[in-house]
């Protein structure tokens, strides 16, 4: 984590900065405002801005407004300055340290403003596929594109393959391609020199000169205008990029790791995409699955975010009752992750420190959860089937009643491999290494969005 610290006071910031520093957060140090966004403009950059109370956080803030600068902003100073103190929270710091600086608090205050969310949990086979080759390319130096729903994690595995790399003890960089108007994209990429436009007050160092060195994540890159597109692909191609105003190509060192939660081929065919931008970023492809496909992580992250908030408000640690469980792991999950994660802080917050129930999973509006009813179907006729091969396995080899079991649950999956094999508790490649036995076998198997016929069954 990169933090910039603004001021003195009396040499109590530098004691933060230190405290800082021993929590693993890269430290610069500006004596004043103008010397802060300086700093902020020239490509060093920050991931956090703690500013001595006594500054102007006011014209701060407005000036990082202006200037399209996106750096949470917390205020520090000695514990009588209660009144500045609420003044700069109304213009605009997100929090207030008080100082000397205790080591937890300050802790605290960089976890909580940054959101930091980098731990990659995951038991689910299918996610463990996706981060074994994450880890094999991540050395590498080729582009990589990310795709899957929104929420499935997908700056996550970003941030992972970054860390994995060569380039880890570089920046890493992202930007979302979706949130920033067109027009402004161009200058947040590639930077500005001053007075390229209305409001270039001073030279500005854009992202991909940011993340030089480093790792460039572009968010929801299907976002992208096709004209700024070209101009992105002579940068991935060339390795230099032309600040907006300026009169001569800038080198650039970075990885460009890409993601999208469409389907970019569908997007060339409609002319919203460049073929041979596709062709340079999906030089490996991570395709994440949803969490609908992922039941083992849906219970590991689930713990994973009960410990995080209640941590977070004060209660001892929690345990969740079976009957939660059995209905986190099959209500759908459209959100994914992000979904799940407001979810379990919504039920530490219901619980008040107690035992996690079937009461507190909840929707947003209070109404409760109930599950996915088609899963809850498949799971039953599932479970039918199963006590029906059962009854009958008395004289039977293992092998014959392995296939019927097999069989008979894919057909009341209509066919679906990845419920089936979730149902079985074996992995989707095992399963299929069976479905080709038994097809080699001459055996009729069920169609995805299908059932055996009842003479073949």
């Amino acid at each position: 984590m990169r933090l910039l610290i603004v001021g003195q006071l009396g040499g109590q910031l530098s004691t933060a900065s230190k405290i800082a520093m021993d929590r693993g957060a890269a430290v610069v140090h500006a004596q004043s405002i103008t010397e802060a966004l300086a700093v902020l403009r020239s490509g060093k950059g920050a991931d956090l801005v703690m500013v001595d109370v006594r500054e102007d956080i006011g014209a701060l803030v407005t000036h990082l407004e202006d200037e399209r600068i996106h750096v949470p902003l917390v205020a520090c100073g000695l514990e009588a300055d209660a009144r500045a103190a609420v003044n700069a929270i109304r213009a605009g710091a997100k929090e207030y340290i008080p100082l000397p600086p205790d080591p937890e608090l300050i802790a605290a205050i960089l976890e909580a403003v940054t959101q930091d969310r980098d731990d990659l949990i995951y038991r689910d086979q299918a996610m463990a596929a996706v981060v074994r080759l994450a880890e094999q390319i991540a050395p590498s130096d080729a582009s990589v594109l990310i795709t899957g729903e929104s929420g499935t994690g997908k700056e996550v595995i970003s941030r992972h393959v970054h860390r994995k790399s060569s380039r880890a003890s570089q920046p890493f960089i992202s930007i979302n391609c979706a949130a920033i108007p067109e027009h402004l994209l161009e200058s947040e990429l590639f930077g500005h020199e001053k007075g390229a436009f209305t409001g270039a007050v001073a030279r500005r160092i854009g992202k991909f000169e940011e993340a030089d060195g480093g790792t460039l994540m572009l968010d929801e890159i299907s976002e992208m205008d096709v004209r700024l597109q070209a101009k992105l692909l002579r940068a991935i191609q060339e390795r230099v990029i032309d600040r907006v105003g300026g009169s001569k190509p800038v080198p650039v060192n970075i990885r460009i790791i890409a993601t999208s939660n469409r389907n970019l081929a569908d997007a060339v065919a409609e002319g919203t995409f460049r073929e041979d931008l596709l062709y340079r970023l999906n030089v490996v492809n991570l395709k994440l699955p949803p969490l609908r496909e992922r039941p083992a992580d849906v219970l590991a992250l689930s713990a994973h975010f009960v410990e995080l908030y209640a941590k977070a408000n004060g209660f001892k640690p929690m345990g969740m009752s079976e009957g939660a469980r059995k209905l986190l792991t099959v209500n759908s999950w459209k959100g994914n992750v992000r979904e799940l994660e407001n979810t379990m802080h919504r039920a530490v917050l219901l619980s008040g420190g107690g035992e996690i129930t079937e009461e507190a999973i909840r929707m947003p509006d209070g109404s409760p959860i109930t599950g996915n009813a088609a899963a809850n179907q498949t799971v039953a006729r599932a479970a039918s089937a199963a006590e029906a091969v059962n009854r009958t396995m008395v004289g039977r080899t293992v092998a014959d009643v392995e296939r019927d079991l097999i069989l008979e649950t894919l057909d009341h999956c209509l066919g679906n491999r990845t419920h089936a094999a979730k149902i079985l508790g074996i992995s989707i490649r095992t399963l299929r290494n069976k479905l080709n036995q038994y097809s080699d076998e001459g055996v009729p198997i069920a169609a995805p969005g299908d059932a055996r016929s009842p003479a073949s069954a």
